[in-house]
């Protein structure tokens, strides 16, 4: 067995959505603009193939707490309490105004 069995429509929208949510993290944390934020979320959530070991494997924890790991290492919980929480950000836009 190579790990989950996605379906491509569910594997494609959960990913482009965790892109998404990634890359704003980046512009509004990191400071990034929108083509460092969309980068940096295409290089962390990359495509993988159908059948691929472990697909998909990336999405056991949100993209909120990958981004602040990434921005603020593996202990922000415990180091920067107030970022341990993700904000509300509803049509956020991929990191394209991260104001």
């Amino acid at each position: 067995m190579t790990g989950w069995e996605w379906d491509e429509g569910e594997y494609l929208a959960l990913l482009e959505a965790e892109r998404r949510d990634y890359a704003w993290i980046m512009g509004r944390y990191g400071g990034m603009s929108p083509a460092e934020s969309r980068a940096a979320a295409l290089e962390w959530y990359p495509y993988e193939p159908p059948g691929a070991t472990c697909r998909g494997l990336v999405f056991h924890d949100s993209a909120w707490h990958w981004a602040m790991g990434a921005l603020y290492g593996d202990d922000y919980t415990r180091t920067a309490p107030d970022l341990g929480r993700p904000p509300d950000h509803s049509g956020s836009d991929g990191g394209t105004d991260p104001s």
